[in-house]
């Protein structure tokens, strides 16, 4: 992707992501801190309007389940400029970085990382991005960080665990606005390995239904991730708020 005169940046229809059309497409947020990669991906500067130069930097679909789900055509994401979002399972900060880029500055991404060793590589990417906010706790524990995070408008999770399902209600009974968005990855064999995907989909998705989330999309990740699917939707949605 070298050589920003041949590449021409198209706003995808999710607000906050872009596309980059070059010799070939990539997905592209702007970088919120020009002049460094968070993961060794990828960078484009490109002129901007004015003349000045705009950096992006490239999102691969096969690292990060979000950038997956929106190259796979789903319909709504929720996470846009000037989103708060809470992010469960933040890893080192790959695709939160990303998210970072998306909700800019007058968002935040409060991010929830177990691991100590990701945790350490999460916080310094946060030093740099002032709109990440790294809580190296137990998301089983909502509790122990309910200081650190106040309503947010989106809940993202990515946590591979088998009680996953029970760990999202949770985390939204504490942080999710009545009437926020939520988009849950499912990792089938992390749930059950010894039933068919789809059984495993369909039984946590009845699950968050018993839990007041009102899904309103499904789809799964290849070829990017196999036996993943995304479902995205509603929490605690008014009468009138079905969508």
């Amino acid at each position: 992707m070298k050589g920003g005169q041949k590449v021409v940046i198209e706003k995808h229809r999710h607000e906050g992501i872009f596309i980059a059309k070059g010799k070939e497409d990539a997905l592209v947020t702007v970088n919120m801190t020009p002049g460094e990669s968070v993961y060794g991906e990828k960078r484009i500067a490109v002129e901007g309007d004015g003349g000045e130069k705009i950096e992006y930097r490239v999102w691969n679909p096969f690292r990060s389940k979000i950038a997956a789900a929106v190259v796979g055509g789903i319909e709504n994401i929720w996470i846009k400029p000037g989103s708060k979002v809470l992010y469960l399972g933040a890893a080192s900060g790959t695709t939160v970085s990303h998210v970072s880029d998306i909700v800019g500055p007058t968002g935040a991404v409060y991010a929830v990382e177990f691991s100590a060793r990701s945790g350490r590589d999460l916080i310094n990417c946060a030093k740099k991005r002032t709109n990440i906010i790294p809580i190296v706790e137990d998301a089983r524990h909502p509790h122990k960080y309910r200081m650190l995070v106040p309503m947010v408008d989106v809940l993202f999770a990515d946590v591979a665990q088998p009680d996953q399902a029970r760990i999202f209600a949770l985390n939204a009974s504490y942080f999710l606005k009545n009437g926020g968005k939520f988009v849950i990855s499912i990792k089938a064999n992390c749930v059950d390995s010894t039933v068919p995907a789809e059984v495993v989909f369909q039984k946590e998705v009845a699950y968050l239904q018993g839990e007041k989330f009102k899904p309103s999309e499904q789809i799964t990740l290849e070829p990017y991730e196999r036996d993943h699917a995304v479902v995205v939707g509603t929490y605690r949605a008014s009468k009138n708020d079905g969508k």
